[in-house]
């Protein structure tokens, strides 16, 4: 177990220890912070916008058996494009699949919580932190290892409100709308796996996917 008090903390990190402590528009996530991270009691990290930004710990290992097993076997690289606070390169690394793992996040304090936390769960060993713009690493730093391996990305969707709408539009993301964000990320690697809401504009995804299942950058697999 990690534990830390609160004058520890580096700035813009959240540890409440009751609900008490919890504001309002965040209660109902702290209700599920156990669903977000089962070992969430034991010092979990987070920064406000994790709180509705962050993969639930079963989702997270749902979509890395889906990748681990949907991958071509020779690709041994996996670079998570927004890491956060760690969710689902945690799973990643759980997972046993890859070789080399590679978390990127350009925040100070979400980097922060992703290492701790990676820490928390004992897999800080088995992934490589990268505090950077994702659509800039992409093109130098981690360029060759974009081009050999697998690129999975769950971008900011511009905050909770994205599930107001029936069907979201992918534009609207921020700070990357999904034609800026698939052009990067595409052209870093053809194995690429997007995470975007349930009730995204299917029509946008196909134009810019095109319906192609025999390549592997097109194929999608629904998570249920």
């Amino acid at each position: 177990m990690i534990s830390s008090t609160k004058q520890e903390l580096p700035p813009g990190v959240i540890q409440y220890a009751s609900a008490r402590e919890v504001p309002q528009d965040r209660q109902k996530y702290w209700a599920q912070r156990r669903d977000i991270f089962s070992k969430f009691d034991e010092g979990i990290w987070m920064t406000d916008n994790a709180w509705f930004e962050t993969t639930s710990e079963l989702i997270a290992a749902k979509i890395a058996s889906e990748i681990a097993t949907y991958a071509p076997t020779e690709k041994e690289h996996l670079i998570d494009a927004f890491c956060g606070v760690g969710g689902n390169t945690i799973a990643f690394a759980l997972s046993g699949r890859w070789k080399t793992i590679w978390a990127i996040e350009k925040d100070d304090a979400t980097i922060k919580c992703a290492r701790h936390n990676a820490q928390v769960y004992g897999v800080s060993k088995k992934i490589n932190f990268v505090k950077s713009d994702v659509m800039e690493v992409l093109k130098g730093r981690l360029k060759t290892q974009a081009k050999q391996g697998v690129i999975f990305a769950s971008p900011p969707w511009g905050g909770p409100t994205y599930s107001d709408s029936n069907v979201f539009d992918l534009k609207q993301m921020s700070p990357y709308g999904l034609e800026e964000l698939y052009g990067t990320l595409h052209n870093a690697s053809k194995y690429l796996a997007l995470f975007l809401p349930r009730n995204s504009d299917l029509q946008q995804i196909a134009d810019l996917a095109g319906n192609d299942e025999s390549n592997p950058q097109t194929a999608r697999r629904p998570l249920k």
